[in-house]
């Protein structure tokens, strides 16, 4: 019982339809988990344990009557705090942001209630969701596990954190540009952004169709469940789509999959010892069945402008309107909108065009190359320390974090699904992610070859908990 905390959600949901363990003392069990790690992780902008546990009474009474229970029944989950809770303000890492206490759930909050999830509270983020990394002038920087005084990634930040620290199964998370797979990838966790419109989005975001909703979990399995859970159309979210989406992992593991690799899209810089975790992960990969062959994909090397054009267009929407105004937000935010202020609007409109073009390339090239899935590096970098934009050994630059993180945002441009496991960890005991990554609607193909993978590699180990003073 004292490895409750620390469970996957399936395994803790069977166990409450089971009356091993009632929703209370799941409950419990996580709050007690999140007690030990938050003041060191600063995941958290409400966390509230009362409620959590009036939530998790109610389930358990639902269990003594005999009720029907869904699928994530009495199972703890956190929402990272851009998607509205009932009850707790939406601040989205910023202090011009309204403390108002939103009055209803995020259609997808909604539906995790309904599965039987308690709501445990809501996460940290950068401003605005705008960076990679995990600092915030709201909420201050959020803390790496597995490093104390190193970032967390973003723009899921708290998600990531408690994932990686093992505080809870379920972590619901978004991303624009890597914001799931990121803080995965540096917190040793699974972060799965699936096909655009999987999961409803609202308010939907004004970014070029860029985010993506999906979840930060320790397995695969669970990652494919809470995403059954949370997909389906919306009439909130007009890109949302149709019809649901299995909970389970598709049969066959890795056995037969056509897998392209490629180690730097032609293009990024990547840190020699994350390229060598990864290049031994695919080996791995072909270990288990997989055909692989390195690649260099030809829509690889158009990415590195295309992202900063579509990203600048993105942020403009965060231009301060005066210096008042900029004081009280994130420096590289402000940075980054300043240096895209005079983007005209023939330079958007090409830009989008361009982005269309890239989109269309990734996904026929999946067919017309005859690839199932793409491995690259999650990100080029492991965790770097909090309150930098890039690694003291990087090359420096205002706020362009995306230099280490190339490879993610290819799948937020094309809409396909990707999906960031651990492979290991560097000499510095620090995580490594392997990101696979497949054509629009190919989520069920790339949960496949992800939980395989960590069928063949494990990886089970969780930092150890901070020192008590």
């Amino acid at each position: 019982m004292s490895d409750i905390a620390t469970m996957s959600a399936i395994d803790m949901a069977n166990l409450i339809a089971g009356r091993q363990a009632s929703p209370r003392e799941c409950a419990e069990a996580v709050l007690e988990r999140i007690a030990t790690w938050e003041p060191h992780l600063h995941a958290f902008v409400d966390l509230d344990a009362e409620a959590a546990l009036e939530q998790a009474d109610e389930a358990t009474r639902a269990v003594t009557a005999g009720a029907e229970l869904g699928p994530l029944h009495g199972v703890p989950v956190t929402i990272k705090n851009l998607q509205a809770v009932a009850g707790y303000p939406t601040r989205r890492g910023s202090r011009l942001t309204p403390d108002t206490p939103a009055a209803a759930d995020a259609p997808l909050v909604a539906r995790l209630r309904d599965a039987g999830a308690v709501v445990v509270g809501t996460t940290t983020m950068p401003e605005q969701g705008w960076t990679a990394t995990s600092d915030s002038p709201l909420t201050g920087p959020t803390i790496n596990p597995w490093g104390l005084g190193l970032t967390s990634g973003g723009s899921s930040a708290g998600a990531g954190a408690l994932a990686g620290a093992g505080c809870g199964p379920l972590h619901v998370g978004t991303d624009g540009a890597g914001s799931i797979r990121v803080p995965a990838h540096f917190c040793g966790a699974v972060g799965f952004k699936p096909t655009y419109g999987r999961v409803p989005y609202t308010p939907v975001p004004n970014n070029a169709h860029l985010s993506h909703a999906g979840p930060i979990t320790r397995t695969v399995a669970d990652a494919a469940l809470i995403t059954a859970v949370m997909a389906g159309p919306d009439p909130l979210d007009l890109v949302s789509l149709p019809g649901s989406i299995p909970a389970g992992i598709e049969p066959g593991g890795l056995s037969g999959l056509r897998i392209a690799y490629s180690p730097d899209l032609g293009h990024a810089r990547v840190d020699p010892e994350v390229a060598g975790l990864v290049r031994s992960a695919v080996d791995a990969l072909a270990e288990a069945g997989a055909h692989i062959e390195e690649v260099t994909p030809a829509w690889g090397v158009d990415g590195p402008s295309l992202i900063r054009a579509m990203w600048g267009l993105s942020v403009l929407n965060a231009l301060p309107a005066d210096d008042t105004v900029a004081a009280q937000m994130d420096p590289a935010l402000v940075a980054c909108a300043r240096d895209f202020a005079e983007m005209t609007a023939l330079e958007a409109v090409r830009a989008t065009g361009r982005r269309l073009a890239y989109a269309a390339a990734v996904n026929t090239w999946f067919g017309e190359q005859g690839w199932d899935l793409l491995v690259t590096p999650s990100a080029s970098v492991a965790a770097f320390e909090v309150g930098r934009m890039q690694p003291a050994h990087w090359p420096q630059h205002p706020w362009d974090w995306i230099s280490w993180a190339e490879f993610s945002y290819p799948f937020n441009l094309s809409h396909g699904p990707a999906i960031s496991v651990p492979c290991g960890l560097t000499a510095a005991g620090l995580p490594v992610g392997l990101q696979l990554a497949g054509p629009r609607l190919a989520d069920g193909l790339v949960l496949r070859a992800a939980a395989g993978f960590l069928e063949c590699r494990p990886f089970e180990v969780l930092p150890a908990p901070p020192a008590v003073p």
